[in-house]
C-alpha cells in the first residue's frame, strides 16, 4: 500500500506509464530511518545491470551512510551549500563518477555520462519498487571529491544521490514543506518529440492531449 505522500505526489501523466514512473519523485525530506543493507545491494545490482556503450559500464558510486559520521560528513562535503541543507537528513548519500575512457579501445568515451545516467536511472526504479526515494543532484564541488577519495585523472564525480524514505511533508520545515509539495510540472510531449523538422511536432504528439502537471 502506497503511504499519503507517495500517493500526493503520484505523477498526473498525460498518456498510461508503468506505476514506477508515476510514483518516482525527488524529494527533500527523508524519515530518520535507516534504509537496510540488503535494499542497497539490491539498488546496486540494479544499475550494474544497466545498458552501456561497448559494455564498458563507466559508472563507480561512493557510498556513505549516516552510521558512519564520519564518511557520510565527507561525502555531504562534496555537496553544494544549498544541497547540504536538506541532504544532511537523507540516511544515505552516493557520488556517482563517471570513467572518460574507453578502456578496450584507448579512446575517449563520448556515451560516458549518457550511461552514467542510465545506470543511475535503473537504480532510481530499483528504488522506486522498494518503497525507497531517490533525489538526484547535479550541484557537487567535483574537485573536492577529487582531492577527498583520490579520483584518477581519467575519472570525474558527475552527480550525487540522496536515498532514503521520502517523510510526510506535513512534519518537514516549511522550506523543505513548500518544496516537497510544490505542483509537478513537465513538458508537453510536442515541445520535445519531433517529425521532419526540428521544432515540428511528429504526428503521434501534435494532437491535443490533456494539460496535467508532472516532477
Amino acid at each position: 500500500m502506497l503511504e499519503r505522500n507517495e500517493m500526493d505526489r503520484r505523477a498526473r501523466t498525460d498518456h498510461p506509464v508503468h506505476e514506477l514512473i508515476a510514483r518516482r519523485f525527488s524529494p527533500c525530506g527523508f524519515q530518520e530511518r535507516e534504509v537496510p543493507a540488503g535494499d542497497l545491494r539490491s539498488l546496486f545490482e540494479a544499475a550494474r545491470w544497466a545498458p552501456s556503450s561497448y559494455n564498458e559500464q563507466p559508472w563507480s558510486y561512493i557510498v556513505a551512510t549516516r552510521e558512519d559520521p564520519a564518511r557520510f560528513a565527507d561525502l555531504l562535503s562534496c555537496l553544494v551549500e544549498a544541497n547540504q541543507e536538506w541532504a544532511a537528513r537523507a540516511p544515505v548519500l552516493v557520488l556517482c563518477v563517471a570513467r572518460g575512457d574507453l578502456a578496450r579501445l584507448g579512446r575517449p568515451n563520448p556515451m560516458a555520462l549518457h550511461d552514467v545516467g542510465l545506470a543511475s536511472a535503473t537504480l532510481t526504479f530499483e528504488a522506486t519498487a522498494r518503497g525507497l526515494a531517490v533525489h538526484q543532484m547535479a550541484g557537487i564541488l567535483p574537485d573536492r571529491a577529487r582531492e577527498l577519495y583520490g579520483l584518477p585523472e581519467n575519472v570525474a564525480a558527475v552527480t550525487a544521490l540522496a536515498i532514503g524514505f521520502a517523510a510526510d511533508p506535513a512534519a518537514l520545515p516549511e522550506a523543505l514543506r513548500e518544496r516537497d509539495t510544490a505542483p509537478r510540472t513537465r513538458k508537453r510531449l510536442e515541445e520535445f518529440v519531433f517529425g521532419g523538422a526540428w521544432g515540428r511536432p511528429h504526428g503521434i504528439v501534435a494532437e491535443p492531449s490533456r494539460k496535467s502537471p508532472g516532477r
